[in-house]
């Protein structure tokens, strides 16, 4: 059969073929699992409820999960003695991202807030503590320094003046700054035994899953080997991720079932060690949930690229796009093994395959790997209302500059009229691949996609004009219908991309934007969760 058509992200043309009946009888092995439709047949018993995708860490966030800003801090910046902003020499720096020298007269900065765009970080008195011995001074413009004693510091921050930002402007050689922990206000005392912010952990308590896709990095991840993963000696988790001891922690304090990532480059002894260390941290009421890499299909990642050069190389297929995901199938099924093997309890993990939304024939293709099929517990989706607007003209007509001079009512009414049944029908396209091969169908990403895309991203009525849209009432009913189709159509567990996030021209992905905002569509989702049994908060 030939590859349908790709266009854009995640918007594809399909065309089903016919279903394999021969999958049908996977599904006996998972029988208390399963209950029989009208013909007999066996289907997953579904029980929609709620899981989230936590946004990744960056200084740039409004999202704030750790108490200790160095977490989400950016890249050391190298100042010179003089000249422009970052044109300093090359920094020396050790295996976890700490300075061990600094040449004369330089400094280095590190960013821990933007504090732009109305993204507020905590206002009050921070605590800086390190090891080790030189100078650290944070920016005059939003800081000044109180106390200032060997190995601390107490900074009053005023968040109203921009970026929070420190520079390293000494440091010895022989006993280099390092470990420093940049806590908020009142924190000082507990940070050790509760790295979380308490607010956040509010705020996400009573979901069913948490993804770590993006607080993994998984995405051009480049670790291969169990020594490359996030240490949580790391001077920040911006770039590698968040350690997985920390992942396992968010979990275990949100009594939540956890879904990790795995690299897609990482070899089997990191995927082992990475299941035993799960296996033994996590708690045995939770479970976890294994996906290989994250849209191994999306030409837009590095993930992609080494899965074609793999699966051709194995001679899977001549041909990129059909080589990448005849490898996804071969790489997830030796991962389900190792999970496996490592946890010796079938009921402790779910093992997912992901496949594109609008794409049912790629489902089937996926699971007419026999290895995979017999081993995946769930099919994962990301059935998107799915807007992407380019700046010419796409086939359905519509461009950046027409858009954007819509009305809301036109918008929603489009919405309403055309995307909402789309979504819907990849749904029902996708669960009947599920039920062949007797998978629950899940959600992996889910929710409004409304973003320009080649070159509409860079028009910047569009991008006011969709932020608009999401901060609109109308959206929270688009989440409601949505939910209700996800549900009737007997989906599964359902993750929200992603939990909070600054929108942008790159997209309005946060349910909340901003802490102190809830949106319509925060409050649909979060009511939805509490009708299914969750013991969430609404924030109002």
């Amino acid at each position: 059969m030939k590859r349908p058509t790709v266009n854009g992200r995640r918007k594809f043309l399909y065309s089903l073929g016919a279903l394999s009946l021969g999958g049908l009888a996977l599904a006996y092995r998972r029988l208390g699992q399963y209950g029989a439709n009208a013909k007999g047949k066996l289907v997953a018993k579904a029980k929609p409820r709620l899981g989230i995708n936590i946004s990744g860490v960056a200084y740039w966030g409004s999202e704030y999960p750790f108490v200790n800003l160095m977490y989400q801090s950016g890249e050391w910046i190298s100042q010179p003695a003089s000249g422009e902003w970052g044109e300093g020499p090359e920094l020396s720096l050790d295996k976890h991202g700490w300075i061990k020298q600094l040449a004369a007269g330089c400094r280095a900065t590190k960013i821990l807030c933007a504090g732009e765009d109305g993204n507020l970080y905590p206002s009050g008195r921070y605590v800086i503590l390190y090891d080790g011995e030189g100078e650290i001074l944070p920016h005059k413009i939003t800081s000044s320094v109180t106390k200032n004693t060997a190995g601390r510091m107490e900074v009053d921050v005023d968040a109203t003046k921009g970026m929070f930002a420190i520079d390293v402007v000494s440091t010895n050689p022989k006993n280099y700054i390092r470990n420093i922990r940049v806590i908020m206000p009142g924190f000082e005392a507990s940070y050790i035994q509760n790295p979380w912010h308490p607010d956040f952990l509010a705020r996400w308590s009573g979901v069913a899953c948490i993804r770590m896709m993006d607080l993994m990095a998984i995405n051009n991840a480049t670790q291969v080997v169990w020594e490359d993963r996030p240490h949580i000696e790391n001077a920040s988790y911006a770039e590698k991720g968040v350690p997985a001891e920390l992942l396992i922690d968010l979990a275990n304090r949100l009594k939540t079932d956890v879904w990790f990532c795995m690299p897609h480059m990482a070899d089997d002894s990191y995927i082992k060690q990475f299941a035993t260390l799960a296996k033994d941290k996590l708690q045995h009421t939770l479970r976890a949930w294994v996906e290989y890499s994250n849209e191994v299909w999306n030409g837009g990642f590095s993930q992609f690229t080494y899965a074609a050069e793999q699966g051709r190389a194995l001679n899977l297929s001549n041909e990129d796009w059909e080589a990448a995901f005849q490898y996804n199938a071969h790489r997830s099924a030796q991962i389900f093994s190792i999970w496996a093997r490592v946890f010796n309890d079938e009921q402790r993990i779910v093992k997912v395959i992901a496949s594109q939304a609008a794409n049912a024939w790629l489902s089937e293709q996926l699971l007419k790997v026999p290895a995979l099929a017999e081993q995946a517990d769930v099919l994962a989706i990301a059935p998107y209302i799915s807007m992407n607007v380019p700046e010419s003209k796409d086939e359905e007509g519509l461009s950046s500059t027409e858009v954007s001079n819509w009305t809301l009512n036109q918008l929603f009414d489009y919405l309403n009229t055309n995307k909402l049944s789309e979504s819907k029908r990849w749904i029902q396209a996708n669960k009947k691949i599920a039920d062949v091969y007797g998978l629950k169908l899940v959600a992996y990403e889910a929710g409004q996609h409304l973003v320009g895309v080649q070159g509409g991203e860079n028009h910047e009525q569009l991008t006011k004009f969709f932020k608009q849209a999401n901060a609109d009432k109308r959206m929270g009913d688009i989440y409601q219908r949505h939910l209700i189709d996800w549900e009737m159509a007997g989906g599964d567990l359902w993750c929200a991309f992603n939990s909070m996030g600054g929108w942008s021209k790159w997209g309005s992905w946060g349910l909340l934007e901003y802490a102190d905002k809830p949106t319509a569509k925060y409050r649909v989702t979060i009511k939805w969760a509490k009708s299914k049994g969750q013991q969430m908060r609404v924030i109002e």
